[in-house]
């Protein structure tokens, strides 16, 4: 009997189970989000957020302990170095599922999850980064031109009109 046991097998063996999440960990980490069903992203986030949770602290025992579930040095490297320092602030919820329909073989639901810190769309509060060219002389002259601008009123901004000679000297070389 299996009352109270609510983990999805997936309908495969331990190690086959093991192996796929493992897997799919390690693509997740390194893509930031892949296609797959509901039923295995649902079962993909009750492995993957407890490793983004150890990853979080940079230690060598936190490090091996992520390895044994993942086995992939680029995965480890990955997360460490780029994962963990985004979601360093955050206290769970690392991953988003999102519902994308039906597949067309066999109308099985399929979802998209993803790490919540790497959709751009989704993050409003996300940092900008501002891309700014780093000169010497760029940054006080435009510093002097919006002074200049400051300290001249609008009344003695000057117009290019003819002048009594400049009209003079054009009637002159019309006359010759």
């Amino acid at each position: 009997m299996r009352h109270g046991k609510k983990f999805n097998h997936l309908s495969r063996t331990a190690s086959h189970r093991s192996a796929l999440l493992s897997n799919m960990a390690c693509s997740l980490i390194e893509h930031k989000r892949i296609n797959t069903t509901v039923a295995k992203a649902k079962a993909l986030r009750v492995y993957v957020e407890p490793i983004l949770t150890k990853a979080k602290e940079d230690t060598t025992h936190n490090r091996r302990t992520v390895f044994s579930y993942l086995q992939s040095k680029e995965a480890v490297t990955e997360l460490f170095r780029t994962v963990a320092p985004k979601i360093a602030e955050r206290n769970g919820g690392y991953t988003r599922i999102i519902k994308t329909g039906f597949r067309q073989g066999d109308a099985a639901d399929m979802a998209m999850i993803e790490l919540v810190d790497f959709n751009e769309l989704y993050n409003p509060n996300a940092d900008e980064k501002k891309v700014t060219r780093r000169s010497r002389r760029a940054t006080p002259k435009t510093a002097e031109a919006v002074a200049e601008v400051k300290e001249t009123p609008a009344k003695e901004v000057k117009t290019e009109e003819p002048t009594a000679e400049a009209a003079d000297a054009t009637e002159e070389k019309a006359g010759e």
